[in-house]
C-alpha cells in the first residue's frame, strides 16, 4: 500500500492525495491557477500541508512534475526531504494518460499489478519531454510507473519562445516555414501584424534563431486557426483553439467530409505529419469566404484525428494492446474527441477518457500520484528507470 501526495501541474494547479488502499477516493485541494502568480503558489503551499494533516503525514512519496523549475517541484523536493521520503518526477503526458487510469482504477489491484498496458494519446498544449523538447502531441506506450513514446506530432518551432503560444500568428508563420513555404511569411501576415514584425519573423525562423520546437497538439491548433485568419493574438488560454473549433463545427452541421489518407504520412519514426494537408489544399484557402475557411477547420479537425488514430491502432495491434486512453487539455473539443473515439472503437479497440475528472491540467495531479504509487509499489528507483527507458 502506498500514500502518495502531488503537487499537480503549473498550470490550472491543484494538489492530490492518494491513497491506495481506497484508490477512488482521492483528496484534491482546490484549484489554485497558474503557479506563475505568487498568490497561487503560496494556496499551494497551504494546500499541501492541509493534505498533509489529513494523512496524519504519513506519506510514502510526494509526485511532481518532471520540469526542474516549477515551483511545485521545488516545494515537492522539500517536503520529500521533510518526510524523509522519494520525491519522484513523473512526465507531464505520461501523468495525463495516468490520470485516466487512475479514475477508472484500470488495474483494480496496483499490488498485485493486474495492469494491463495501454497506448495513450496526450494532446495539449505543452509539458516537458524526457528528451528536454516542449511535448504536446503524444502517443505513448503506458505500463504502469513506466511509458514509452511511440509517436508523436511533427514538431514545429515556437519562434520568440512562449510568446508564440500567445500569438498564432508566430505559429502561423512556423507551419509556412515548416511546410517550404517561408517566402509567403511576409506577403501573407505583413497586412495583419505589421511588414517589420512579419520579416524579423521570418528571419528568426530562417536562421533558428530562438525557435525551440514543440511537438504539442494546441500548437498546431493555433497554426491552422493563424492560417485562416480566426486568430491573430489570443486574450485567453485557447481562444485561437476555441475559434477553430467553432468554424468547424459550423460547416459540420450541413456538411459531410471526407478525408484524405495522403493528406497525412507517418514516419518509420512515428513522427505523425499533417503538412501534406496544409501543403495540399488549407494554405491556399480563401479566408475571405466563411464557408471556405469554416470547411478547412473541418478538415483540419477530421485530418488529425484520423491521422492520430492510424498511428495508435497500428501500435495497439503492434504491442498486443486492447485499451486505448485519452487525456490532456485538447479532448475539451468534441469534434476531436468525438472523431477519435468513433474511428477507435470502428477499429475494435477500448477507449478510456475522463470522466468526472478534467482531462486537463487540473487532473493531472492524480495521475502524478498513481505513477508513484505504482513506482514505489513495485520497488523501483524510478528516476534512473525512466531515465533508461524512455531514451531506448
Amino acid at each position: 500500500m502506498a500514500r502518495i501526495l502531488a503537487c499537480g501541474a503549473f498550470l490550472k494547479n491543484a494538489a492530490c492525495l492518494l491513497d491506495t488502499k481506497s484508490p477512488g477516493s482521492a483528496l484534491w485541494s482546490t484549484v489554485h491557477g497558474d503557479l506563475s502568480d505568487p498568490v497561487a503558489c503560496e494556496a499551494l503551499e497551504q494546500s499541501v500541508q492541509a493534505l498533509l494533516a489529513q494523512a496524519d503525514e504519513r506519506i510514502d512519496a510526494v509526485a511532481h512534475d518532471l520540469h526542474p523549475d516549477f515551483f511545485s517541484t521545488h516545494l515537492a523536493q522539500r517536503l520529500a526531504h521533510e518526510h524523509g521520503v522519494p520525491a519522484i518526477a513523473v512526465q507531464h503526458h505520461h501523468a495525463h494518460i495516468a490520470a485516466v487510469l487512475a479514475e477508472h482504477d484500470a488495474q483494480h489491484a496496483m499490488e498485485r499489478d493486474m495492469a494491463r498496458p495501454v497506448i495513450g494519446i496526450a494532446l495539449d498544449g505543452v509539458g516537458l519531454g524526457t528528451d528536454g523538447v516542449a511535448w504536446g502531441g503524444e502517443v505513448l506506450l503506458v505500463d504502469g510507473a513506466h511509458f514509452e513514446r511511440v509517436g508523436h506530432l511533427s514538431p514545429l518551432a515556437l519562434p520568440g519562445g512562449d510568446v508564440a503560444a500567445r500569438e498564432p500568428w508566430r505559429m502561423a508563420a512556423a507551419a509556412l516555414h515548416a511546410c517550404g513555404m517561408a517566402e509567403q511569411i511576409v506577403p501573407r501576415l505583413a497586412t495583419t501584424v505589421g511588414e517589420q514584425s512579419a520579416r524579423t519573423i521570418h528571419t528568426m525562423l530562417q536562421r533558428g534563431l530562438n525557435c525551440p520546437q514543440t511537438t504539442a497538439a494546441g500548437r498546431w491548433f493555433d497554426a491552422v486557426a493563424g492560417l485562416l485568419g480566426l486568430s491573430v493574438r489570443q486574450e485567453f488560454e485557447a481562444q485561437a483553439a476555441i475559434a477553430l473549433e467553432q468554424a468547424a463545427a459550423r460547416y459540420l452541421q450541413s456538411h459531410t467530409l471526407e478525408v484524405q489518407a495522403s493528406d497525412w504520412l507517418v514516419t518509420p519514426d512515428g513522427r505523425i505529419d499533417v503538412r501534406p494537408l496544409l501543403r495540399s489544399s488549407l494554405i491556399a484557402t480563401d479566408c475571405h469566404s466563411t464557408t471556405a475557411v469554416d470547411e478547412a477547420a473541418a478538415r483540419f479537425h477530421l485530418t488529425l484525428a484520423d491521422a492520430l488514430c492510424a498511428h495508435a491502432v497500428a501500435q495497439a495491434h503492434l504491442h498486443q494492446v486492447r485499451d486505448v486512453v485519452l487525456g490532456g487539455g485538447c479532448f475539451f473539443n468534441r469534434i476531436l474527441t468525438q472523431r477519435m473515439t468513433s474511428k477507435l472503437e470502428s477499429a475494435g479497440l477500448n477507449v478510456l477518457q475522463a470522466r468526472s475528472l478534467s482531462c486537463g491540467d487540473a487532473g493531472l495531479a492524480l495521475g502524478q500520484a498513481w505513477v508513484a504509487a505504482r513506482a514505489t509499489a513495485m520497488g523501483r528507483n524510478f528516476k534512473l528507470k525512466a531515465a533508461v527507458a524512455l531514451v531506448e
